[in-house]
C-alpha cells in the first residue's frame, strides 16, 4: 500500500461526493466528536442541527476541525481533515439569505435532516427540534489518499 497527498482539488472533489462526516469541536481542553452531514459551497461546509453539546461548545470555541473518508477496503481509502471556524445563521433578518442557502444546499443531499430532526431526549427531557443551521469556514484542508502498489 502506497500513501499519497490529495491535491486542494481533489480533496474538494471529495467533499463533493460524500454526505457524513466527523465534526469536532473543543470546550476546557475537552474534545467532542460527532458525526454530521453537510453541504459543501465554495471554501465552506453547510450543516443543519438542533441545540444540543456541539452548538454549545462551538458557541464558546469557534475553531472546528472536520474528517471526511471514503473506505473501499483497508488499503484504498481517501480522507480529507478540515481547519475550520463555526458561524452560526441566527434568527435574524440579517441571516435569512445564509439561512435560505444553507437550506437549498443541504435539500440536495440526501437525508441531511436526519440527524437534526430526530427525537432526542437527554437526561428524561426531549429536546426541542428547533432547526438551526451553521456554516464551517474551511481555513485549511489536507487530504491523503491510499492505494495498493
Amino acid at each position: 500500500m502506497v500513501i499519497r497527498e490529495l491535491t486542494q482539488q481533489e480533496s474538494f472533489d471529495l467533499l463533493a461526493r460524500v454526505h457524513l462526516a466527523r465534526l469536532a469541536c473543543a470546550r476546557h481542553n475537552q474534545p467532542y466528536i460527532i458525526p454530521i452531514f453537510f453541504a459543501p459551497h465554495h471554501r465552506e461546509l453547510f450543516c443543519a442541527s438542533t441545540v444540543g453539546q456541539k452548538i454549545e461548545w462551538m458557541r464558546e470555541n469557534p475553531l472546528v476541525a472536520v474528517e471526511v473518508d471514503e473506505i473501499t477496503n483497508p488499503q484504498e481509502w481517501q480522507t480529507v481533515v478540515i481547519s475550520g471556524r463555526y458561524e452560526e445563521f441566527g434568527n435574524t433578518s440579517q441571516a435569512t439569505e445564509q439561512r435560505e442557502l444553507a437550506w437549498s444546499l443541504l435539500q440536495k443531499r440526501r437525508i441531511w435532516w436526519e440527524p437534526a430532526y430526530v427525537e432526542t431526549i437527554l437526561g428524561g427531557t426531549e429536546r426541542p427540534m428547533v432547526p438551526l443551521f451553521f456554516r464551517v469556514h474551511i481555513d485549511r484542508i489536507s487530504g491523503h489518499r491510499a492505494a495498493k502498489e
